[in-house]
């Protein structure tokens, strides 16, 4: 499969920069596998494709404000560091990304806040715009994690451009976050409300839920145009018995088993046993999945409408089929659905 297959000429206005009023009031498309069937809906009329003892599998982690503006030593300059993850509790190492990167170097201080109230020392690089920080701060642990967090910003994927909003906070964020790691939102999770949850609940439908802490590398561009040459950053998940146990009876029972996401889908395909049942399982992937693939746990998935040539589209195609999904996208294009984050939603089942 090609890189240049995944194009298509997406209007800037069809980028969602705000989200829907109420969570579950996007517009859903429906597409059925089988006939080619499309459907459009709103988001909380998903509760008609599903019955007693079908799952639903959400991604629980929690996104983190991870943006910080700082300024370099000496000369003032303004630096923008997103934190990826923490490398070490007791040492304050973080691994981030800094722009612009070519003027941050081994041994440069970086001052953040008001009063200079955290500092950071550039102890390596990693990559390209990768660099290793120590964050100089002596008090407790609460209380540097309390101060990072307050300097952060939620960290809106770069094609929401526009100024980060204090409904940024709730709205970046599904209301089932527990596990706190990702940089980016698991879009798809979004979309559910309290009282959508009440009402699946009450019609019989099971929850399940696994943990990927989303990385940037969702936003990553593919610059390979032959699909099996890229490499996937690789993004820590987690797959607990009880998780394993709501699906596999699902499966069992020959009932539905719905991935809330591609994050989801990716988790789940990680950790397949021979027989095709799920596995726990605590550790990291970076499995890629474009067309043609085999699924094994999910049979229905949601997912947001992804821009042009992005690993996540690509995911969407491999379930839904390629051509029915670009036919699903043309069909979102010319009926003005939003893309993106804060965008509208497709049901394939």
């Amino acid at each position: 499969m090609k890189l240049s297959k995944f194009k298509f000429n997406l209007p800037q206005e069809l980028i969602a920069l705000h989200p829907a009023y109420n969570r579950d009031e996007s517009r859903l498309m429906v597409l059925h596998k089988d006939t080619g069937e499309i459907e459009h809906r709103i988001f909380k009329d998903v509760i008609e494709y599903f019955d007693d003892k079908d799952v639903m599998v959400f991604n629980n982690t929690k996104v983190f404000p991870a943006r910080l503006y700082g300024n370099k030593e000496k000369t003032g300059a303004e630096i923008e560091v997103f934190l990826l993850r923490e490398l070490n509790r007791e040492q304050r190492l973080w691994d981030v990304l800094v722009d612009p990167a070519r003027k941050i170097r081994i041994g440069n201080k970086l001052y953040f806040g008001d009063d200079d109230l955290l500092v950071a020392e550039v102890i390596d690089n990693t990559t390209s715009r990768g660099r290793t920080l120590r964050f100089l701060f002596d008090g407790p642990y609460d209380e540097f994690k309390e101060a990072l967090y307050s300097l952060g910003e939620t960290p809106l994927p770069k094609f929401i451009n526009r100024e980060v909003e204090a409904e940024d906070a709730e709205r970046f964020q599904t209301i089932f976050a527990k596990h706190e790691g990702a940089v980016a939102a698991p879009t798809a999770g979004m979309h559910f409300s309290r009282e959508l949850m009440k009402r699946l609940e009450i019609k019989g439908i099971d929850f399940a839920e696994i943990t990927l802490h989303v990385g940037l590398g969702n936003f990553r561009d593919v610059d390979v145009e032959d699909l099996t040459k890229h490499r996937m950053d690789s993004e820590q998940i987690f797959i607990d018995d009880k998780a394993v146990e709501i699906v596999n009876r699902a499966k069992e029972g020959k009932h539905k088993v719905c991935a809330v996401g591609t994050t989801v889908v990716r988790t789940l395909e990680s950790s397949v046993s021979t027989m095709g049942t799920l596995k726990p399982f605590e550790g990291w992937t970076n499995k890629f999945l474009f067309p043609p693939y085999d699924f094994s746990i999910p049979d229905a998935m949601i997912s947001n409408f992804h821009l042009p040539y992005s690993t996540l589209m690509m995911m969407v195609a491999a379930f839904g089929g390629y051509d029915k999904v670009m036919e699903c996208y043309q069909i979102a294009i010319k009926e003005k659905y939003r893309f993106g984050t804060y965008g509208d939603a497709i049901l394939i089942i």
